[in-house]
């Protein structure tokens, strides 16, 4: 059973979310402008919050994070209400851990009811990339890489790939007072992607976690910045760049992540206002740059699990060359766009950039 809901969910009336044992799973996105409350709030007042699942550590701490729970921490429950902010990437953590929550779910038989108080994209409608054409890692959704929807659209497109059989409720984002008071990127949705630049540029940025350049992790502008102690910004020629996109060379000390301490040299990424800017085509650009300009850039096996497509594991191993794979993702995004059409909840759809 699925429905789209356009009330927000205190006023839901469900037996399940009025008497029954809930869980929230949350991050600090969760944060109702309106009230000056956390959903978990609501329930506790209520009396019937049964467990609240959060990230394991305080909300801005640099590096990896998750939401962790176990079937066993299910079994009780009567509803589960996910509210997070995802950031529009396919390799989200918290997006990937609420679709293992799902799967989770849909293996139980009987088992709570499933609620997503949605939130408008951070990165928008714009799309970027292909589906996954290989097994990538068991929880990425198969979208693509910038898939242009909310993550209760997501939820709705996972659980129907998966048959799941149990209740699914979308409450729409403009059910909510924050959606109009706030830009979805005010509430940090995590350590790593801060401000209002980080989501649009993390579907190409992401990537360099999985190489031996860090993308800012552990600074104030991840995906913004990216370098490593070896690179050389002023010896050589700058790298590509597309048009309405400079590349400032900088220097960075990086808090946390790969070389924490470390004075990394490299580039700030700055956008020209108004661009419209495909961040993973650049990304893939950049890589092929440093493979071919620095000896100690390399690529992890992980980079290619999480690409999860051999026509973009093929430039990246220099078999092919750009116009080919900049051609094969105009297609594939088509491709994408077609899907996430059926699964759009709001009137508008994902668009690719032209």
């Amino acid at each position: 059973m699925f429905s789209f809901r356009t009330t927000p969910i205190e006023d839901q009336l469900d037996k399940g979310l009025t008497e029954g044992r809930v869980g929230c799973f949350v991050t600090q996105n969760c944060y109702d402008t309106a009230s000056g409350h956390y959903l978990w709030e609501l329930f506790e007042e209520r009396g019937n919050l049964a467990k609240v699942f959060r990230p394991r550590d305080s909300e801005l701490t640099p590096g990896t994070n998750h939401i962790e729970f176990s079937q066993d921490e299910l079994e009780d429950l009567d509803s589960i209400v996910i509210e997070i902010q995802d950031t529009g990437s396919r390799y989200f953590n918290y997006t990937r851990d609420v679709m293992r929550l799902l799967s989770v779910r849909a293996r139980m038989g009987d088992g709570p009811s499933v609620y997503v108080v949605d939130h408008f994209n951070p990165a928008g409608r714009t799309v970027e990339g292909t589906m996954p054409a290989l097994d990538a890692d068991l929880w990425t959704p198969k979208v693509a890489h910038r898939h242009g929807l909310t993550l209760g659209e997501l939820c709705y497109l996972y659980s129907s790939e998966i048959d799941a059989k149990y209740p699914l409720h979308i409450i729409s984002a403009a059910a909510r007072e924050s959606s109009h008071d706030i830009m979805p990127w005010t509430i940090a949705p995590s350590s790593d992607l801060p401000g209002l630049f980080s989501c649009d540029m993390y579907s190409g940025g992401g990537l360099w976690n999985n190489t031996t350049i860090t993308p800012g992790i552990g600074t104030s502008r991840p995906y913004e910045y990216f370098g490593a102690p070896w690179i050389k910004p002023f010896d050589v020629a700058l790298p590509p760049c597309p048009d309405g996109v400079m590349m400032r060379p900088c220097s960075f000390t990086p808090s946390a992540g790969r070389y924490a301490g470390e004075k990394c040299l490299g580039y700030q990424i700055i956008l020209k206002p108004g661009v419209q800017y495909h961040s993973l085509l650049h990304t893939l650009e950049l890589m092929r740059y440093f493979a071919e300009h620095y000896s100690s850039f390399e690529m992890l096996g992980e980079l290619f699990t999480k690409v999860a497509d051999p026509v973009i594991s093929e430039y990246l191993k220099g078999n092919i060359t750009f116009d080919i794979v900049r051609e094969y993702m105009k297609t594939e995004e088509q491709k994408w766009i077609r899907k996430a059409k059926r699964f759009s909840l709001y009137g508008d759809y994902p668009y690719r950039i032209k």
